[in-house]
């Protein structure tokens, strides 16, 4: 049995000099005893995994809503995905994977139902009372809403985790960032979280929009990159089949995950950081794209927005999911004598209506929320 001790020696060894040790952590805002043979970085990652909120991720929409069928990504497929992606980023990269892990694991676990449509209604419906932030909520999830601790809320992680959540940033996520040093930037650990989320939605996006025909491969023409990977497994562009959207999917991660790891090495060999410190001191972000393929994937996410993300299927969805969370909001604010016991006692105890709803309807997966919506709003022959 290795214990703990054995296991940070072993980090020790393996890791680059600008990977955070998990020894070296600046610790846990209420102080705990260490475990006997669970880093605090691998702890960090099993409290995140025995959530609440890490399971409804199953029902959560990633793109198509979960009626639309059960083969594309939910929000917990997407979320398996990147960290998938960022332990083969780190493990390449030679930073701490249990800390990335972590940090992918809990990237969405404040998303409200029905993906960016859900984002946008509840930010505007919160607009006179704080308005609402999917990171932002995932940090209230992990330090405040989950009760499993007699002696705290929330799960106490460790301040590494909790920096990479706060500083998780994307084209679509911009962090509010308050405390956790905010004129530095996360670790590279974090950073990898960053790089992995984009690349796993852009190539995964793009793998659901051809299997929903919603997108044909004869509109991915001109794309730079789409026409590389044509090339690459030598298909002519006929009889396009699942078969050949797997090859291209695959080789598209592949070359993307690649890129990144040579682009952000060559980075590091300029710079030469010698601690995690001097990575979050570091005026720009290093880990990334290169150039070159940065300009294919901006083309690339830019027709996916254009084509998929903006397809009017996709748009009368998100517009009728806008429309249910509004009508569940208002229903609660106007009668708060409809929600659970415990979600009432909430509001008693922190004496903020507006938020205590806004949290009760973003832990929702899109599932309930729409039985939900039908108990409140569709006549039945028994009331």
């Amino acid at each position: 049995m290795r214990t703990r001790e054995e296991l940070e020696a072993i980090e020790d060894q393996i890791l680059a000099p600008y990977g955070q040790r998990s020894r070296l952590s600046r610790g846990r805002r209420y102080p705990e005893p260490e475990h006997a043979y669970r880093t605090a970085f691998q702890r960090d990652r099993d409290r995140i995994l025995h959530t609440t909120a890490f399971r409804r991720l199953k029902h959560k929409t990633q793109v198509f809503i979960v009626t639309e069928g059960d083969y594309y990504r939910t929000r917990l497929t997407h979320t398996l995905e990147v960290a998938q992606i960022g332990r083969t980023i780190a493990r390449a990269l030679g930073v701490n994977e249990d800390l990335v892990e972590a940090i992918c694991l809990a990237h969405d676990l404040g998303h409200p139902p029905f993906g960016h449509a859900g984002e946008q209604a509840l930010d505007r419906l919160m607009r006179e009372h704080g308005g609402f932030e999917h990171n932002a909520q995932s940090y209230r999830i992990v330090t405040h809403l989950e009760r499993r601790y007699p002696e705290f809320r929330g799960l106490n992680l460790t301040y590494e985790v909790l920096e990479g959540l706060v500083k998780h940033e994307t084209e679509y996520d911009h962090p509010m960032i308050r405390d956790f040093e905010p004129h530095r930037r996360p670790t590279l650990e974090g950073q990898i979280a960053n790089v992995a989320d984009e690349l796993a939605y852009t190539a995964h996006d793009l793998d659901d929009g051809l299997r929903a025909a919603l997108i044909r491969p004869e509109d991915l023409e001109g794309l730079a990159l789409w026409e590389e990977l044509q090339r690459s497994i030598g298909w002519d562009g006929r009889g396009f089949s699942d078969l050949i959207r797997y090859r291209l999917v695959r080789r598209l991660i592949g070359r993307m995950v690649t890129d990144v790891i040579t682009a952000t090495d060559q980075r590091l060999q300029v710079v030469q950081p010698r601690s995690p410190d001097e990575v979050r001191d570091h005026p720009h972000p290093l880990v990334g794209f290169s150039e070159e393929m940065a300009a294919k994937v901006r083309e690339l996410k830019a027709f996916l927005y254009r084509r998929l993300y903006r397809h009017p299927h996709l748009v009368r969805m998100q517009a009728k999911a806008e429309r249910i969370l509004e009508a569940l909001f208002r229903a609660y604010i106007q009668e708060p004598e409809q929600l659970p016991y415990w979600v009432q006692e909430r509001i008693r105890e922190e004496g903020d209506l507006h938020r205590v709803v806004c949290d009760y309807i973003a832990g929702m997966t899109d599932r309930f929320a729409l039985e939900e919506y039908r108990r409140l709003y569709e006549v039945t022959d028994v009331l």
